[in-house]
């Protein structure tokens, strides 16, 4: 059975994955360390996981599959997701597949590098976007068509 899985904390796309998930019908699992006001829908079940580093990406990592979408801005996650056969996408809608992630973790453990070389570095990444949302349910929309065909 196919499933949605959100790496809920600091994701906001939340609401968003309920909707299409809904129309769907499909199962989705909203999984942190708490903090989330749960949801009403019975599709929906907010899992609160135990405080430690990782735990809520060790339960997602656990039970996704190849019919399973996981949307996650954590790129080892994703790496682990993509290994278990999941769809993997990320806030903004970019898909991680076994052909990117090998260079998406490069990059993410390269800035990691160049940042703590800059301790004086100022300034973030870009800001969440109204066309990221967009290109987030459009790929959101693509990749659970994807997933249940295999049903």
């Amino acid at each position: 059975m196919t499933a949605v899985y959100i790496d809920a904390d600091a994701c906001p796309v939340k609401a968003e994955a309920e909707k299409v998930a809904t129309r769907h019908g499909v199962k989705m699992f909203v999984v942190s360390n708490g903090g989330l006001r749960p949801s009403q829908n019975p599709l929906v079940e907010t899992v609160i996981v135990s405080d430690g580093p990782d735990v809520a990406d060790m339960w997602i990592a656990e039970r996704c599959g190849p019919k399973d979408v996981v949307v996650t801005g954590d790129i080892p996650l994703a790496a682990k997701c993509v290994e278990a056969g999941a769809r993997v996408l990320k806030h903004n809608g970019e898909p991680l597949t076994s052909a990117n992630i090998g260079n998406v973790l490069a990059t993410r453990d390269l800035m990691a590098d160049l940042r703590a070389a800059d301790p004086f570095r100022t300034g973030g990444g870009k800001g969440f976007t109204k066309a990221d949302r967009s290109r987030f349910l459009d790929a959101l929309e693509r990749a659970l068509r994807s997933a249940k065909a295999i049903d």
